[in-house]
Protein backbone atom coordinates (compact mmCIF):
# COMPACT_ATOMS: atom_id res chain seq x y z
CA UNK A 1 0.00 0.00 0.00
CA UNK A 2 1.50 3.34 -1.06
CA UNK A 3 1.75 6.40 1.14
CA UNK A 4 -1.00 8.06 -0.91
CA UNK A 5 -3.26 5.00 -0.51
CA UNK A 6 -2.53 5.01 3.21
CA UNK A 7 -3.51 8.66 3.38
CA UNK A 8 -6.81 7.92 1.59
CA UNK A 9 -7.48 4.99 3.94
CA UNK A 10 -6.76 7.20 6.95
CA UNK A 11 -9.11 9.88 5.65
CA UNK A 12 -11.84 7.31 5.00
CA UNK A 13 -11.37 5.94 8.49
CA UNK A 14 -11.71 9.36 10.11
CA UNK A 15 -14.73 10.36 8.04
CA UNK A 16 -16.67 7.09 8.32
CA UNK A 17 -19.13 8.67 10.77
CA UNK A 18 -19.21 5.63 13.03
CA UNK A 19 -16.50 6.64 15.50
CA UNK A 20 -15.67 9.76 17.45
CA UNK A 21 -14.55 12.78 15.46
CA UNK A 22 -11.27 14.49 16.27
CA UNK A 23 -13.21 17.12 18.21
CA UNK A 24 -15.02 14.40 20.15
CA UNK A 25 -11.75 12.67 20.97
CA UNK A 26 -10.32 15.90 22.33
CA UNK A 27 -13.50 16.35 24.33
CA UNK A 28 -13.19 12.82 25.72
CA UNK A 29 -9.64 13.15 26.91
CA UNK A 30 -9.21 16.83 27.75
CA UNK A 31 -10.31 18.48 30.99
CA UNK A 32 -14.00 19.21 31.26
CA UNK A 33 -15.52 16.29 29.35
CA UNK A 34 -18.00 15.87 32.20
CA UNK A 35 -19.26 18.84 34.21
CA UNK A 36 -17.54 19.23 37.57
CA UNK A 37 -19.51 18.77 40.76
CA UNK A 38 -18.73 18.51 44.44
CA UNK A 39 -18.12 15.04 45.80
CA UNK A 40 -20.56 15.84 48.60
CA UNK A 41 -24.03 17.12 47.85
CA UNK A 42 -26.12 17.00 44.71
CA UNK A 43 -24.34 19.80 42.82
CA UNK A 44 -25.31 19.70 39.15
CA UNK A 45 -26.85 16.23 39.41
CA UNK A 46 -30.53 16.50 38.54
CA UNK A 47 -33.39 14.47 39.94
CA UNK A 48 -33.89 13.02 36.45
CA UNK A 49 -30.26 11.89 36.35
CA UNK A 50 -30.56 10.34 39.79
CA UNK A 51 -33.67 8.43 38.78
CA UNK A 52 -31.60 6.82 36.01
CA UNK A 53 -29.74 4.94 38.73
CA UNK A 54 -32.88 4.01 40.68
CA UNK A 55 -32.33 6.45 43.55
CA UNK A 56 -34.45 9.38 42.45
CA UNK A 57 -37.66 8.77 44.37
CA UNK A 58 -37.57 10.80 47.57
CA UNK A 59 -33.85 11.41 47.19
CA UNK A 60 -34.13 15.17 47.81
CA UNK A 61 -36.34 14.75 50.87
CA UNK A 62 -33.74 16.48 53.02
CA UNK A 63 -34.02 19.60 50.92
CA UNK A 64 -37.83 19.61 51.18
CA UNK A 65 -37.65 20.03 54.97
CA UNK A 66 -39.10 16.57 55.62
CA UNK A 67 -36.72 15.87 58.51
CA UNK A 68 -37.99 16.62 62.01
CA UNK A 69 -36.62 19.52 64.02
CA UNK A 70 -35.78 19.32 67.70
CA UNK A 71 -38.90 21.39 68.35
CA UNK A 72 -40.93 18.69 66.60
CA UNK A 73 -39.34 16.09 68.86
CA UNK A 74 -39.99 18.14 72.00
CA UNK A 75 -43.63 18.65 71.07
CA UNK A 76 -44.12 14.97 70.25
CA UNK A 77 -42.50 13.90 73.51
CA UNK A 78 -45.28 15.65 75.41
CA UNK A 79 -48.00 13.57 73.72
CA UNK A 80 -47.97 9.77 73.66
CA UNK A 81 -49.85 9.45 70.35
CA UNK A 82 -47.72 12.10 68.68
CA UNK A 83 -44.58 10.49 70.11
CA UNK A 84 -45.48 7.12 68.66
CA UNK A 85 -46.11 8.66 65.25
CA UNK A 86 -42.86 10.62 65.39
CA UNK A 87 -40.90 7.51 66.39
CA UNK A 88 -42.37 5.62 63.43
CA UNK A 89 -41.60 8.51 61.09
CA UNK A 90 -37.99 8.81 62.24
CA UNK A 91 -37.45 5.05 62.03
CA UNK A 92 -38.79 5.19 58.49
CA UNK A 93 -36.44 8.05 57.60
CA UNK A 94 -33.44 6.18 59.04
CA UNK A 95 -34.39 3.04 57.14
CA UNK A 96 -34.95 5.06 53.97
CA UNK A 97 -31.57 6.77 54.24
CA UNK A 98 -29.83 3.43 54.70
CA UNK A 99 -31.68 1.87 51.78
CA UNK A 100 -30.98 4.83 49.49
CA UNK A 101 -27.28 4.60 50.21
CA UNK A 102 -27.30 0.86 49.51
CA UNK A 103 -29.29 1.32 46.29
CA UNK A 104 -27.11 4.18 45.08
CA UNK A 105 -23.90 2.29 45.82
CA UNK A 106 -25.22 -0.81 44.05
CA UNK A 107 -26.18 1.31 41.03
CA UNK A 108 -22.72 2.90 41.01
CA UNK A 109 -21.09 -0.54 41.17
CA UNK A 110 -23.25 -1.78 38.27
CA UNK A 111 -22.51 1.31 36.16
CA UNK A 112 -18.80 0.96 36.90
CA UNK A 113 -18.85 -2.67 35.79
CA UNK A 114 -20.61 -1.68 32.55
CA UNK A 115 -17.90 0.88 31.92
CA UNK A 116 -15.17 -1.65 32.68
CA UNK A 117 -16.58 -4.10 30.13
CA UNK A 118 -16.89 -1.36 27.50
CA UNK A 119 -13.39 -0.09 28.29
CA UNK A 120 -11.82 -3.54 27.92
CA UNK A 121 -13.69 -4.13 24.64
CA UNK A 122 -12.26 -0.87 23.32
CA UNK A 123 -8.73 -1.81 24.41
CA UNK A 124 -9.01 -5.17 22.66
CA UNK A 125 -10.41 -3.60 19.48
CA UNK A 126 -7.63 -1.01 19.46
CA UNK A 127 -5.02 -3.75 19.81
CA UNK A 128 -6.62 -5.75 16.99
CA UNK A 129 -6.62 -2.71 14.71
CA UNK A 130 -2.96 -2.07 15.49
CA UNK A 131 -1.99 -5.72 14.92
CA UNK A 132 -3.83 -5.90 11.58
CA UNK A 133 -2.22 -2.71 10.36
CA UNK A 134 1.22 -4.01 11.36
CA UNK A 135 0.57 -7.23 9.44
CA UNK A 136 -0.63 -5.22 6.43
CA UNK A 137 2.49 -3.07 6.53
CA UNK A 138 4.69 -6.18 6.72
CA UNK A 139 2.96 -7.74 3.69
CA UNK A 140 3.21 -4.44 1.83
CA UNK A 141 6.95 -4.37 2.50
CA UNK A 142 7.28 -8.01 1.36
CA UNK A 143 5.39 -7.25 -1.85
CA UNK A 144 7.65 -4.30 -2.56
CA UNK A 145 10.79 -6.32 -1.85
CA UNK A 146 9.61 -9.23 -4.04
CA UNK A 147 8.71 -6.88 -6.86
CA UNK A 148 12.16 -5.31 -6.72
CA UNK A 149 13.81 -8.73 -6.87
CA UNK A 150 11.69 -9.72 -9.87
CA UNK A 151 12.58 -6.47 -11.54
CA UNK A 152 16.27 -7.03 -10.98
CA UNK A 153 16.14 -10.47 -12.61
CA UNK A 154 14.11 -9.13 -15.51
CA UNK A 155 16.55 -6.30 -15.95
CA UNK A 156 19.43 -8.74 -16.03
CA UNK A 157 17.78 -10.82 -18.76
CA UNK A 158 16.28 -8.01 -20.80
CA UNK A 159 18.64 -5.20 -19.92
CA UNK A 160 18.56 -3.51 -23.31
CA UNK A 161 14.88 -4.19 -24.09
CA UNK A 162 13.38 -4.94 -27.51
CA UNK A 163 15.21 -7.39 -29.69
CA UNK A 164 18.65 -6.54 -28.33
CA UNK A 165 18.44 -8.62 -25.15
CA UNK A 166 20.96 -9.63 -22.59
CA UNK A 167 20.87 -13.11 -24.11
CA UNK A 168 23.74 -11.93 -26.28
CA UNK A 169 25.78 -11.23 -23.16
CA UNK A 170 24.67 -14.48 -21.60
CA UNK A 171 25.96 -16.49 -24.58
CA UNK A 172 28.76 -14.10 -25.58
CA UNK A 173 31.49 -16.55 -24.67
CA UNK A 174 29.85 -19.03 -27.14
CA UNK A 175 29.50 -22.66 -26.23
CA UNK A 176 32.38 -24.97 -26.95
CA UNK A 177 29.96 -27.86 -27.42
CA UNK A 178 26.28 -28.72 -27.63
CA UNK A 179 26.38 -29.96 -24.03
CA UNK A 180 27.70 -26.62 -22.83
CA UNK A 181 25.03 -24.76 -24.81
CA UNK A 182 22.27 -26.95 -23.39
CA UNK A 183 23.66 -26.37 -19.91
CA UNK A 184 23.44 -22.60 -20.40
CA UNK A 185 19.94 -22.90 -21.76
CA UNK A 186 19.05 -24.93 -18.67
CA UNK A 187 20.42 -22.21 -16.44
CA UNK A 188 18.32 -19.65 -18.31
CA UNK A 189 15.20 -21.75 -17.76
CA UNK A 190 15.89 -21.96 -14.04
CA UNK A 191 16.45 -18.22 -13.91
CA UNK A 192 13.14 -17.56 -15.63
CA UNK A 193 11.34 -20.03 -13.33
CA UNK A 194 12.81 -18.40 -10.26
CA UNK A 195 11.78 -15.00 -11.50
CA UNK A 196 8.22 -16.26 -12.03
CA UNK A 197 8.18 -17.54 -8.42
CA UNK A 198 9.43 -14.20 -7.14
CA UNK A 199 6.75 -12.45 -9.17
CA UNK A 200 4.06 -14.79 -7.80
CA UNK A 201 5.26 -14.06 -4.26
CA UNK A 202 5.04 -10.33 -4.92
CA UNK A 203 1.45 -10.63 -6.22
CA UNK A 204 0.45 -12.80 -3.28
CA UNK A 205 1.99 -10.39 -0.77
CA UNK A 206 0.31 -7.43 -2.46
CA UNK A 207 -3.10 -9.12 -2.30
CA UNK A 208 -2.52 -10.11 1.31
CA UNK A 209 -1.49 -6.56 2.19
CA UNK A 210 -4.67 -5.17 0.62
CA UNK A 211 -6.85 -7.71 2.42
CA UNK A 212 -5.23 -7.00 5.78
CA UNK A 213 -5.44 -3.27 5.16
CA UNK A 214 -9.17 -3.58 4.50
CA UNK A 215 -9.54 -5.57 7.73
CA UNK A 216 -7.57 -2.90 9.59
CA UNK A 217 -9.95 -0.20 8.32
CA UNK A 218 -12.91 -2.23 9.58
CA UNK A 219 -11.15 -2.85 12.90
CA UNK A 220 -10.44 0.87 13.35
CA UNK A 221 -14.09 1.65 12.67
CA UNK A 222 -15.10 -0.82 15.37
CA UNK A 223 -12.42 0.55 17.69
CA UNK A 224 -13.77 4.08 17.34
CA UNK A 225 -17.34 2.91 17.90
CA UNK A 226 -16.32 1.13 21.08
CA UNK A 227 -14.32 4.14 22.24
CA UNK A 228 -17.39 6.31 21.92
CA UNK A 229 -19.52 3.75 23.76
CA UNK A 230 -16.92 3.45 26.54
CA UNK A 231 -16.89 7.21 27.07
CA UNK A 232 -20.68 7.25 27.35
CA UNK A 233 -20.45 4.47 29.95
CA UNK A 234 -17.73 6.43 31.77
CA UNK A 235 -19.96 9.47 32.06
CA UNK A 236 -22.84 7.32 33.36
CA UNK A 237 -20.55 5.61 35.89
CA UNK A 238 -19.22 8.93 37.18
CA UNK A 239 -22.75 10.29 37.56
CA UNK A 240 -23.81 7.14 39.38
CA UNK A 241 -20.84 7.55 41.70
CA UNK A 242 -21.84 11.16 42.36
CA UNK A 243 -25.35 9.98 43.20
CA UNK A 244 -23.93 7.42 45.64
CA UNK A 245 -21.72 10.05 47.26
CA UNK A 246 -24.68 12.43 47.53
CA UNK A 247 -26.79 9.71 49.16
CA UNK A 248 -24.00 8.96 51.61
CA UNK A 249 -23.53 12.67 52.35
CA UNK A 250 -27.24 13.01 53.04
CA UNK A 251 -27.08 10.04 55.39
CA UNK A 252 -24.02 11.42 57.20
CA UNK A 253 -25.67 14.82 57.53
CA UNK A 254 -28.92 13.60 59.06
CA UNK A 255 -28.37 10.14 60.51
CA UNK A 256 -26.72 11.26 63.76
CA UNK A 257 -29.48 13.75 64.41
CA UNK A 258 -32.23 11.28 63.54
CA UNK A 259 -30.76 8.62 65.80
CA UNK A 260 -30.41 11.13 68.64
CA UNK A 261 -33.97 12.33 68.12
CA UNK A 262 -35.20 8.74 68.17
CA UNK A 263 -33.27 8.08 71.38
CA UNK A 264 -34.74 11.23 72.93
CA UNK A 265 -38.27 10.12 72.11
CA UNK A 266 -37.67 6.63 73.45
CA UNK A 267 -35.80 7.82 76.56
CA UNK A 268 -37.90 8.08 79.73
CA UNK A 269 -35.07 9.50 81.86
CA UNK A 270 -34.69 13.13 82.85
CA UNK A 271 -32.11 13.76 80.12
CA UNK A 272 -33.15 16.85 78.16
CA UNK A 273 -33.53 17.39 74.44
CA UNK A 274 -30.78 20.02 74.72
CA UNK A 275 -28.36 17.35 75.91
CA UNK A 276 -29.09 15.15 72.89
CA UNK A 277 -28.78 18.14 70.56
CA UNK A 278 -25.44 19.09 72.11
CA UNK A 279 -24.21 15.53 71.67
CA UNK A 280 -25.07 15.62 67.96
CA UNK A 281 -23.28 18.94 67.53
CA UNK A 282 -20.14 17.62 69.22
CA UNK A 283 -20.14 14.43 67.13
CA UNK A 284 -20.43 16.50 63.95
CA UNK A 285 -17.59 18.76 65.06
CA UNK A 286 -15.30 15.80 65.72
CA UNK A 287 -16.21 14.23 62.37
CA UNK A 288 -15.45 17.47 60.54
CA UNK A 289 -12.06 17.73 62.25
CA UNK A 290 -11.29 14.13 61.25
CA UNK A 291 -12.15 14.81 57.62
CA UNK A 292 -10.03 17.95 57.53
CA UNK A 293 -7.09 16.05 59.01
CA UNK A 294 -7.49 13.27 56.43
CA UNK A 295 -7.54 15.82 53.62
CA UNK A 296 -4.44 17.56 54.96
CA UNK A 297 -2.66 14.23 55.24
CA UNK A 298 -3.60 13.41 51.66
CA UNK A 299 -2.50 16.80 50.32
CA UNK A 300 0.79 16.65 52.20
CA UNK A 301 1.46 12.97 51.72
CA UNK A 302 4.30 13.25 49.19
CA UNK A 303 7.78 12.00 49.93
CA UNK A 304 10.09 9.24 48.88
CA UNK A 305 11.95 9.29 45.59
CA UNK A 306 11.82 8.04 42.05
CA UNK A 307 13.32 4.70 42.91
CA UNK A 308 11.55 2.36 45.30
CA UNK A 309 9.83 5.01 47.39
CA UNK A 310 7.56 6.80 44.93
CA UNK A 311 6.03 10.22 45.26
CA UNK A 312 9.21 12.24 44.89
CA UNK A 313 9.69 15.48 43.00
CA UNK A 314 11.06 13.78 39.91
CA UNK A 315 14.15 14.64 37.87
CA UNK A 316 12.91 18.14 37.06
CA UNK A 317 10.32 17.19 34.43
CA UNK A 318 7.23 16.99 36.63
CA UNK A 319 6.80 13.20 36.64
CA UNK A 320 7.23 10.94 39.67
CA UNK A 321 6.96 7.27 40.56
CA UNK A 322 3.32 6.61 41.49
CA UNK A 323 3.95 3.97 44.16
CA UNK A 324 6.73 2.44 46.20
CA UNK A 325 7.75 -1.19 46.39
CA UNK A 326 8.86 -3.54 43.67
CA UNK A 327 7.57 -4.32 40.18
CA UNK A 328 5.47 -7.46 40.58
CA UNK A 329 4.27 -7.64 36.97
CA UNK A 330 5.41 -5.83 33.83
CA UNK A 331 3.65 -4.75 30.65
CA UNK A 332 2.73 -7.16 27.87
CA UNK A 333 2.01 -10.89 27.47
CA UNK A 334 2.21 -13.00 30.62
CA UNK A 335 1.18 -16.36 32.08
CA UNK A 336 -2.16 -15.78 33.85
CA UNK A 337 -2.49 -16.23 37.61
CA UNK A 338 -5.58 -18.14 38.70
CA UNK A 339 -7.50 -18.84 41.87
CA UNK A 340 -11.04 -19.89 42.78
CA UNK A 341 -12.44 -16.53 41.63
CA UNK A 342 -10.89 -16.66 38.15
CA UNK A 343 -7.72 -15.86 36.23
CA UNK A 344 -5.79 -12.73 35.43
CA UNK A 345 -5.45 -11.49 31.86
CA UNK A 346 -2.93 -13.03 29.47
CA UNK A 347 -1.90 -9.56 28.26
CA UNK A 348 -1.08 -7.09 31.02
CA UNK A 349 -1.88 -3.50 29.99
CA UNK A 350 -0.09 -1.84 32.88
CA UNK A 351 2.66 -2.27 35.42
CA UNK A 352 2.07 -3.61 38.94
CA UNK A 353 3.91 -2.06 41.88
CA UNK A 354 3.63 -3.73 45.29
CA UNK A 355 4.37 -1.95 48.56
CA UNK A 356 1.77 -3.49 50.86
CA UNK A 357 -1.85 -2.79 51.78
CA UNK A 358 -2.72 0.86 52.36
CA UNK A 359 0.65 2.06 51.08
CA UNK A 360 0.18 5.55 49.57
CA UNK A 361 -0.39 6.05 45.85
CA UNK A 362 0.86 9.29 44.31
CA UNK A 363 -0.23 11.34 41.31
CA UNK A 364 2.38 10.68 38.62
CA UNK A 365 2.15 14.28 37.40
CA UNK A 366 0.00 17.39 37.74
CA UNK A 367 -3.51 17.03 36.38
CA UNK A 368 -7.25 16.86 36.97
CA UNK A 369 -9.04 13.83 38.39
CA UNK A 370 -11.50 12.93 35.62
CA UNK A 371 -12.71 9.63 37.10
CA UNK A 372 -12.95 8.19 40.59
CA UNK A 373 -15.25 5.23 41.20
CA UNK A 374 -15.47 1.44 41.38
CA UNK A 375 -14.48 0.20 37.92
CA UNK A 376 -15.25 -3.52 37.60
CA UNK A 377 -12.10 -5.62 37.42
CA UNK A 378 -9.97 -2.57 38.28
CA UNK A 379 -11.73 -2.26 41.63
CA UNK A 380 -11.68 1.23 43.12
CA UNK A 381 -10.02 3.32 40.45
CA UNK A 382 -8.78 6.86 39.80
CA UNK A 383 -7.83 8.41 36.48
CA UNK A 384 -5.94 11.68 36.05
CA UNK A 385 -5.98 13.81 32.90
CA UNK A 386 -2.61 15.50 32.38
CA UNK A 387 -3.51 17.29 29.15
CA UNK A 388 -2.19 16.74 25.65
CA UNK A 389 -4.05 13.44 25.36
CA UNK A 390 -2.09 11.82 28.23
CA UNK A 391 -3.87 10.16 31.15
CA UNK A 392 -2.73 7.88 33.95
CA UNK A 393 -4.89 5.41 35.85
CA UNK A 394 -4.54 3.82 39.27
CA UNK A 395 -6.37 0.55 40.00
CA UNK A 396 -7.12 -1.90 42.86
CA UNK A 397 -7.33 0.92 45.41
CA UNK A 398 -8.41 -0.12 48.91
CA UNK A 399 -12.07 0.22 49.76
CA UNK A 400 -12.38 3.66 51.30
CA UNK A 401 -8.88 4.44 50.06
CA UNK A 402 -9.63 7.10 47.41
CA UNK A 403 -8.31 10.41 48.79
CA UNK A 404 -9.41 12.70 45.93
CA UNK A 405 -12.67 13.53 44.21
CA UNK A 406 -13.85 14.00 40.65
CA UNK A 407 -12.82 17.35 39.17
CA UNK A 408 -10.05 17.95 41.72
CA UNK A 409 -6.70 19.35 40.62
CA UNK A 410 -3.76 17.32 41.96
CA UNK A 411 -0.02 17.90 41.94
CA UNK A 412 2.76 15.46 41.10
CA UNK A 413 3.63 13.44 44.20
CA UNK A 414 0.36 14.20 45.99
CA UNK A 415 -1.28 11.25 47.72
CA UNK A 416 -4.42 10.40 45.77
CA UNK A 417 -5.25 6.95 47.15
CA UNK A 418 -4.03 3.90 49.08
CA UNK A 419 -3.17 0.48 47.66
CA UNK A 420 -5.66 -2.33 48.10
CA UNK A 421 -6.86 -5.61 46.68
CA UNK A 422 -10.22 -4.67 45.11
CA UNK A 423 -11.47 -5.89 41.75
CA UNK A 424 -9.67 -8.71 39.90
CA UNK A 425 -6.59 -8.62 42.09
CA UNK A 426 -4.32 -11.20 43.70
CA UNK A 427 -2.90 -9.13 46.56
CA UNK A 428 -2.49 -5.50 47.57
CA UNK A 429 -0.73 -3.51 44.86
CA UNK A 430 -1.09 -0.61 42.43
CA UNK A 431 -1.93 -1.41 38.80
CA UNK A 432 -0.70 1.65 36.89
CA UNK A 433 -1.65 2.38 33.26
CA UNK A 434 -0.90 5.20 30.82
CA UNK A 435 -3.16 6.24 27.93
CA UNK A 436 -2.38 8.37 24.90
CA UNK A 437 -5.61 9.66 23.33
CA UNK A 438 -7.39 6.76 24.98
CA UNK A 439 -5.04 4.03 23.71
CA UNK A 440 -3.03 2.01 26.21
CA UNK A 441 0.73 2.46 25.90
CA UNK A 442 3.63 0.86 27.76
CA UNK A 443 3.84 2.75 31.08
CA UNK A 444 7.35 1.53 31.81
CA UNK A 445 8.77 3.02 28.60
CA UNK A 446 6.64 6.14 28.96
CA UNK A 447 7.92 6.84 32.48
CA UNK A 448 11.52 5.94 31.64
CA UNK A 449 11.43 8.51 28.83
CA UNK A 450 10.67 11.03 31.58
CA UNK A 451 13.47 9.83 33.83
CA UNK A 452 11.28 7.75 36.18
CA UNK A 453 12.10 4.07 36.57
CA UNK A 454 9.57 1.43 37.57
CA UNK A 455 11.85 -1.51 38.20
Amino acid sequence: MTAEEGKRVSEQDVDCGCGPTEAEKRGFWEKGSVSRRSAIGLGALTVAALSTFGVGAGFNAAYAASYPSWDDVQNAKNNEAAKANEIARIQGLISGLTQKVADAQAAARAAGTEYYNAQQAFFEAAQRATDLQSQADAQDALALDSARKAGQVASQIYRNGGDNTSLELFFSSSAASADELLSKLGQMDKLLSRNQAVYDDAVSARNSAQNLSDQAVTARTERDRLQKLAEEKLKAAQEAQAAAEAALAEQQTYLLQLEAQLAALQDDTAKTIADYEAGVAEAKRLEEERRKQEQENANNGGGGNNGGGGGGTGPGNGWVRPHGGYQSSGYGPRVPDCDSSGCSSSFHRGVDLAAGCWAPIYAAADGTVDAAFYNGGYGYWVRINHGGGIQTSYAHIAEGGIAVSYGQWVSAGQVIAYAGNTGASFGCHLHFEVYEWGNVINPIWFMENRGVYMG
